[in-house]
């Protein structure tokens, strides 16, 4: 297949961008608003061509440690789900992380806490970002803001969980997830041969005959090489923080205010800067890409001529955390946020950027 553009939902970019970029298996379980993956992938019926294994599995608890046993061979597998799915799976993503295997999860936010509601929301940041699951790990994160990117990341979520071997979340919502836009697909990827992945990845228990064998655990009973193994993790994640930043800025020469948001937010963030400058605001929008890691010395060099700024999220208030320490408090850090599964309008995000910081 050559590249295709299309009209389709974020969660429908996700299913038919599995499949071009050659991923090897899917195991996920429904929930609303991520169902469409799943049930997309099963219309598409890959199997029959690529070869690519598509499993509803009985429960999310499953569906995370079928993803740690596939990646321990050294295959492209994902999963998806919604937030409740996510925190079920978290136990399996600590394992993940801590046999240092690559994967890719997404997570399409509804509001909680709780069962809460199926309506989108950006309250998984703490979860995703802080870790969700024990341990000192991290997952790389990349948060899509648009359907276009839902397809895009997930190739770019693969290349970096196999350069890191490390677990990669797509932190998406329930506004992503749903909405529909054109979006280009990528041309239709091979899946590694048996040979190919025994080249890339000579750390899986692939049945490789002729060298030791190749264990894929998370345990460690002997506390100096468990330490051992943290500090290694740790030098690993310095290295994903030198390499891996990404972010975009927009209006922001000229600013004396910015408006930091990622996701459904940063969207209706765009349209709400374009409304403060008609009014004679200078307001730019500042969208982090990776939530982890967070690109905190850019919006540092950022805060050095603003004013202000203004955390736009669907929730209470999280990575206002991090846009506080990004700029060590030397400005005032508001946050404007909706609850409950309520999506702000762009003239809401004006309205607070005067009350709080354009006074």
């Amino acid at each position: 297949m050559a590249k295709e553009v299309v009209l389709m939902k974020g969660n429908e970019a996700i299913a038919h961008a599995a499949v071009r970029y050659g991923v090897d298996g899917y195991f996920g379980y429904p929930i609303t608003p991520q169902s469409e993956v799943l049930e997309t992938l099963a219309e598409i019926a890959p199997w029959k061509t690529t070869g690519m294994v598509v499993l509803q599995a009985e429960s999310e608890v499953a569906a995370i440690n079928m993803v740690y046993g596939g990646a321990g061979t050294g295959k492209k597998v994902m999963t998806s789900s919604s937030s409740p799915g996510v925190s079920l799976k978290q136990e399996g993503i600590s394992y993940i992380a801590g046999a240092e295997l690559p994967c890719v999860i997404l997570n399409v936010m509804r509001g909680g806490p709780g069962l809460g509601t199926i309506q989108p929301s950006q309250a998984d940041y703490f979860q995703t970002v802080k870790g969700g699951g024990h341990g000192d790990y991290r997952l790389i994160t990349l948060a899509p803001s648009s359907v276009q990117e839902m397809a895009d990341f997930v190739g770019l979520g693969f290349d970096l969980a196999f350069k890191y071997r490390n677990p990669v979340m797509i932190l998406s919502d329930g506004v992503i997830g749903q909405m529909m836009e054109k979006v280009e697909l990528p041309e239709q990827q091979p899946r590694l041969t048996d040979e190919e992945v025994i080249a890339r990845c000579p750390w899986a228990a692939n049945g490789k005959k002729g060298r030791k064998p190749n264990v894929i655990t998370s345990l460690e009973l002997d506390p100096n090489v468990m330490e051992t193994r943290n500090e290694h993790l740790q030098r690993k994640y310095a290295e994903v923080q030198a390499n891996e930043v990404r972010y975009e800025e927009l209006n922001c020469e000229d600013a004396e205010y910015l408006v930091v948001a990622f996701g459904s937010s940063a969207r209706i963030s765009l349209k709400a800067i374009e409304h403060a400058r008609e009014e004679g605001i200078k307001v730019g929008l500042f969208r982090p890409i990776t939530l982890w890691p967070f690109p905190k010395k850019e919006l540092e060099e950022r805060a050095k001529k603003l004013k202000g700024i203004l955390v736009v999220e669907l929730n209470s208030g999280q990575m206002i955390e991090d846009v506080k320490l990004a700029v060590n408090c030397s400005i005032p850090v508001e946050h404007f946020g909706r609850l409950g599964g309520i999506v702000p309008d762009p003239d809401e995000v004006v309205e607070a950027l005067k009350a709080k910081l354009v006074k």
